[in-house]
């Protein structure tokens, strides 16, 4: 395995999805990793990664409302004295991190497919973990 990389994303606002694949390209390219897997982490709480459609935006947008239907903002339950438990609870949902398959120093992924950071308590400057290497 290579040594791990990270790189910084400014979000915008309070939910979004940004498209990292570039950034974790650039990151195979300056290792030099061609083959093997790769792992993107995010060491955030109330900030996820997935993958999903990079194609239509509306695919972006429904997820935010399904997710807002589901772990609305508000809610009188919530105890945490922070006031963000939605962003920590989608961030669960999303998960911390993916692995990728990499092939010819390229990420191997679907062709509508992309790695995206989903921030659920923006914005922020958030971190993004990257490792990869042979398998």
């Amino acid at each position: 395995m290579r040594g791990m990389n990270s790189f910084m994303i400014k979000t915008k606002a309070r939910t979004s999805f940004v498209n990292i694949d570039e950034e974790v390209s650039r990151v195979l390219l300056n290792e030099g990793i061609k083959e093997g897997l790769v792992v993107i982490f995010i060491p955030h709480t109330t900030a996820g990664i997935t993958i999903n459609e990079n194609a239509d935006p509306d695919v972006l947008m429904d997820m935010d409302h399904v997710l807002n239907e589901v772990v609305p903002w508000q809610n009188e339950a919530y105890r945490h004295a922070e006031g963000n438990t939605a962003a920590h609870v989608k961030a669960s949902m999303m998960g911390s991190s993916v692995q990728v398959m990499v092939e010819n120093g390229r990420l191997k992924l679907g062709r509508w497919q992309s790695i995206f950071l989903c921030e659920f308590d923006g914005p922020r400057t958030r971190e993004v973990w990257v490792k990869g290497g042979g398998v």
